[in-house]
C-alpha cells in the first residue's frame, strides 16, 4: 500500500489560501483519477479540484467552510487496494421501550404509582434548593440522555416542547406532571406546524458576501439619494425598438438605462471611480466597466459589463444575458467577476419604493433602479397615467458630495425622460 498526499496547488496569481466550499468525497470513498474531490473558493473564483490518482480517501484537510493554505495537504489517498468500509455508526440510541424498561421499580410492598394522565392537575416540583432553576428554565440534564416514556415523548411532540429544556421533579426521568409544570412556569413551545430551529454554517459565496458587505459598511460613510423618474417615453421607445428588432435580442429597460448612465458619466466622472483609502488615491476611469448585481443560488454575484460606454443597447442586452447565465451556472471566469468601476443593482419586478444599496468597495457609488409602476400624475394641469420609476444612488461621502450625486441623478433623469438625448451626441 502507498499513500499519495495531494497538496492544494497554486490556483491563481497572488492566491495564498482557499476555502473549502464543498466536498465530493469522504474518508473511505474510492476516487478515480480525474474524479472530483472538492470545490475551493478564492477571492476571485470557485475552482474544482480533481484527483491526480486513483485510490481510497484516507484523510481530508477539514470541514466545509475551513480555509487552508496553498501547498498544504488537501487529501491523502491510498493508491492501492479497494475502498474500505465507512466508519462504524455510533451506537444506536436506546428505543423508547428500552428507556421505559430503565424506569426504577417500586420497592417490595409498595405499589407502583401510575403515570399521571395528560389531563391530571399540574404538579409543581420543588427545587432541591432555594436558588435552583424553575421547571420552565432550560436544563441540559448533565449531558445525560433525557429519559421519558413513549407516551410522554409523544405528548411533548404534540405540544412542541423540547424535552431537553424540561427539568424533571424526580431523578432524570420526565413525566406528564413535569410537562405541565414547564408550561405553567412560562416554558416555550412551538406553534402548530413550526419547523425546528436549524443552524447553517456560513461558508463559500455567502461568507464572502458577508465579509465584503461588512468591510464596505465599516470603511465607507454611505449616503443615499432617491429621485422619481417618468419613464413613459423611454418605455414607448423601447416598445418600438423591440417591434423592429428582427433577430436581435429583446430589449429590457436595463440596457437603455445603462446607455443613459454611461452618457451622463461623461459629465460626472467622479462617480465612475475607485478609492484606495490606504494610499489615499482616487482613480477616475475613462471606460465604464459596469458591475451588474446578479442573484444566484449561491448568493449575490457581480459580473462585469466591460466597456459599456462603447456598446450598443443590443450588444448590451446580449452580453448582460450571457454574463447572468454564466454567474448563475457557476461558469463565470474570475476576470468576468472583477474590475468593475461602478455597480448597478436592481430587484427587477420586486421593485420596492426605494433602496439604499451598499457600495461595492472600492468603488464610490452604486445605482439602484426600482420597479416601474403606473401612477396618476399631474401633467400640464391634467391628471394622466404615467409610468414612474424611483432611482436610488448610494455614494461614498469621502469622495462624492451630496450636491454632485444629486446633480448626476437630475442629469440622468433629463435623459431618461427625453430619451432621444440618450442616443444623441
Amino acid at each position: 500500500m502507498a499513500t499519495y498526499t495531494f497538496n492544494l496547488p497554486d490556483i491563481g496569481e497572488g492566491i495564498a489560501e482557499a476555502e473549502i466550499v464543498a466536498w465530493h468525497v469522504k474518508v473511505g470513498d474510492r476516487v478515480e483519477e480525474d474524479g472530483r474531490i472538492a470545490d475551493m473558493m478564492t477571492d476571485k473564483a470557485t475552482v474544482e479540484m480533481e484527483s491526480p490518482v486513483s485510490g481510497v480517501i484516507r484523510k481530508v484537510a477539514g470541514a466545509e467552510g475551513d480555509v487552508i493554505a496553498i501547498g498544504s495537504m488537501l487529501v491523502e489517498i491510498e493508491t492501492e487496494g479497494e475502498a474500505v468500509d465507512a466508519p462504524a455508526q455510533e451506537e444506536a440510541a436506546p428505543s423508547p421501550e428500552a428507556i421505559e424498561a430503565e424506569t426504577p421499580k417500586a420497592p417490595p410492598g409498595e405499589a407502583a404509582a401510575p403515570a399521571p394522565a395528560p389531563s391530571a392537575a399540574p404538579v409543581v416540583p420543588k427545587a432541591a434548593s432555594g436558588d435552583g432553576p424553575l421547571p420552565s428554565q432550560a436544563s441540559d440534564h448533565g449531558g445525560e440522555k433525557v429519559l421519558a416514556s413513549p407516551v410522554v415523548r409523544q405528548r411533548a411532540r404534540d405540544l412542541g416542547i423540547d424535552l431537553a429544556k424540561v427539568r424533571p421533579a424526580e431523578g432524570n426521568r420526565i413525566r406528564h406532571a413535569d410537562l405541565d409544570a414547564y408550561l405553567n412556569y412560562g416554558g416555550t413551545r412551538a406553534g402548530p406546524g413550526r419547523a425546528e430551529d436549524e443552524e447553517i454554517r456560513v461558508i463559500g459565496m455567502r461568507k464572502r458576501i458577508a465579509q465584503n458587505m461588512a468591510e464596505s459598511k465599516r470603511h465607507i460613510p454611505h449616503f443615499t439619494y432617491v429621485e422619481e423618474i417618468d419613464v413613459t417615453k423611454m418605455e414607448e421607445m423601447r416598445t418600438e425598438m423591440n417591434e423592429s428588432r428582427g433577430s436581435r435580442p429583446k430589449l429590457t429597460a436595463l440596457p437603455i438605462l445603462i446607455a443613459a448612465i454611461c452618457k451622463t458619466l461623461r459629465e460626472y466622472p467622479m462617480l465612475n471611480a475607485r478609492y484606495d483609502d490606504e494610499a489615499n488615491v482616487v482613480t477616475r476611469f475613462g471606460a465604464v466597466h459596469l458591475g451588474i448585481a446578479t442573484q444566484t443560488d449561491a448568493g449575490l454575484m457581480v459580473p462585469v459589463l466591460r466597456g459599456a460606454e462603447s456598446l450598443s443597447v443590443w450588444d448590451m442586452a446580449s452580453e448582460i444575458a450571457r454574463l447572468a447565465e454564466a454567474a448563475r451556472s457557476g461558469k463565470a471566469k474570475s476576470e468576468e467577476l472583477s474590475g468593475s468601476t461602478l455597480t448597478l443593482t436592481s430587484l427587477g419586478p420586486l421593485g420596492g419604493i426605494a433602496t439604499t444599496p451598499v457600495i461595492n468597495r472600492p468603488e464610490v457609488a452604486i445605482i439602484g433602479p426600482n420597479k416601474i409602476v403606473e401612477r396618476p400624475m399631474v401633467v400640464d394641469g391634467a391628471v394622466v397615467i404615467r409610468k414612474m420609476m424611483n432611482l436610488s444612488i448610494s455614494c461614498d461621502h469621502r469622495v462624492v458630495d451630496g450636491y454632485d450625486a444629486a446633480s448626476f441623478v437630475q442629469a440622468l433623469k433629463r435623459r431618461i425622460e427625453t430619451p432621444i438625448y440618450i442616443f444623441a451626441d
